[in-house]
């Protein structure tokens, strides 16, 4: 397996530090607002990632984190008189069902930046102690960039040519810097903003801080994939090498993963064009693994173009694996017993040479447009050579592998079936036609059986009323 590493611009074969295991790091968002179509590729690429790590047999430990102190969140509290957790809370919520609905997988942990504020007190009292920090008048703590001689190596900026990479609000005290180029670890507290008592002042943290010491903590001081959009590269990934390296003395990460910018119709997303679209927005019209679909059809690490007719393409290319399934399942249920005739087994090996193209194309840097092509060769194939004349063995050999590649891909290719009202009503009169004949265990049944269908049933003095979970 090889990845592209931002480190060292290029592909390197992947090395495990402790064999059949991945630590892996994901920056999260920052959570002030629904999430929007460009935080929805980092998820649901490195969704991927993970997955295809999983099914190689590796232990994934997966840590992606939520922002949840910043000066995006404590505007919209002030704006709305509200606590500044209330903000992140109720959006934290609202992304967790965003991925659900992306069938993004939960992370092994999601740290919140306001719970590991002793980490970050910890981490920048030692940058202190070894000369790479200092204390403004103010209280602002200042990481010292000169004294990490590394500084720029992930980005591959000459230090001398940099420009200090801050946020777009800055902080007060920027003229207490000893150099342009320090960035703030600690900064005093303002009127109306949520603070901790530190050494130094009451304050917060600064934005970098947070990730080198959830990484640190969920993951330990090196780690093997830190991934997260382009964009994060400088100045935060690079200010996050300085920062673990200079306190712990040791690599900070082996491979950087970095997915490509997002633009839409051509042109980049923001509110001023009138092209800023969250995920929930696309919700409203395609199904939201049309939009994983749609992420995973180009490399990652290329730019990605979003556009009606890119995602209608890609609804109809999903409608085809999806159609392919079903078809298979129906087959499956309606196939004779018995082990796969000489000419099955034949098919059986050809249908395992594309199940090896999804594997090489992933091996190499997670090619998932690649693979993707696979999964559609398989498709073509099973709609070809699979039919109600083939053994149950064989038709369940290739609904196993369409299952198993689309798994990967974290798409889901097997309909639900959805129940009418009728449908639900009829169940419910059967059901209190068996309670009359005291037949309660089929009552029992009836009820059992709606709710795994997702239907919630509540007696009432009215009658029998439903609702869909």
């Amino acid at each position: 397996m090889k990845i592209y590493n931002t480190l060292s611009k290029k592909k390197e074969e992947f090395v495990p530090i402790e064999e059949g295991k991945v630590r892996m790091y994901v920056c999260g968002p920052t959570v002030y607002n629904l999430i929007h179509i460009g935080n929805a590729r980092p998820m649901i690429v490195f969704d991927t990632v993970r997955r295809y790590m999983e099914h190689k047999g590796y232990e994934v430990n997966y840590v992606s984190n939520f922002t949840d102190v910043d000066d995006k969140i404590i505007k919209k509290a002030n704006e709305e008189g509200v606590d500044a957790s209330e903000i992140s809370e109720r959006y934290i919520k609202e992304c967790k069902k965003d991925m659900a609905d992306m069938n993004v997988k939960p992370a092994t942990t999601h740290p919140l930046a306001t719970q590991e504020i002793d980490g970050m007190l910890d981490m920048i009292s030692t940058l202190i102690k070894k000369g790479h920090a200092y204390v403004a008048a103010d209280g602002t703590v200042y990481f010292r960039t000169r004294s990490f001689k590394e500084y720029g190596k992930l980005s591959h900026k000459n230090l001398d040519d940099l420009q200090g990479g801050n946020r777009s609000l800055l902080v007060s005290g920027e003229d207490q810097k000893e150099d342009p180029l320090d960035f703030v670890l600690w900064k005093p507290k303002k009127d109306g903003e949520p603070y901790w008592e530190s050494p130094w002042c009451n304050g917060r943290p600064g934005w970098h801080i947070e990730c080198s010491v959830m990484s640190k903590k969920y993951l330990g001081e090196e780690i093997d994939i830190h991934a997260g959009g382009e964009d994060l590269i400088f100045p935060h990934h690079e200010n996050e090498i300085a920062q673990s390296e200079a306190a712990n003395g040791k690599t900070f990460c082996h491979y950087w993963m970095h997915n490509g910018f997002l633009n839409i119709d051509n042109k980049k997303m923001s509110k001023s064009l009138g092209n800023f679209f969250t995920v929930r927005d696309i919700s409203e019209k395609y199904d939201l693994q049309v939009l994983r679909f749609f992420m995973l059809s180009a490399h990652y690490r290329s730019p990605l173009n979003f556009s009606a007719d890119l995602m209608e393409a890609a609804r109809n290319g999903l409608d085809r694996i999806v159609t392919a399934a079903g078809n298979l399942k129906y087959l499956l249920e309606n196939a004779a017993e018995g082990e796969m005739t000489e000419a099955e087994k034949a098919l059986a090996e050809e249908a395992k040479g594309f199940v090896t193209k999804f594997d090489e194309a992933m091996d190499d840097d997670f090619n998932t447009a690649d693979a993707i092509a696979a999964i559609f060769e398989l498709v073509k194939f099973a709609n070809t050579n699979v039919t109600a004349e083939n053994t149950r063995a064989f038709v369940q050999t290739i609904y196993d592998e369409l299952l198993m590649l689309t798994d990967i891909c974290g798409l889901i290719v097997e309909k639900k079936e959805e129940l009418l009202d009728s449908d639900i009503e009829a169940l419910i009169q059967e059901r209190q036609d068996a309670r009359k004949a005291k037949n309660f265990a089929r009552a029992d049944e009836i009820r059992n059986q709606l709710l795994e269908m997702g239907i919630v049933l509540e007696d009432t003095r009215e009658g029998v009323k439903w609702k869909r979970a």
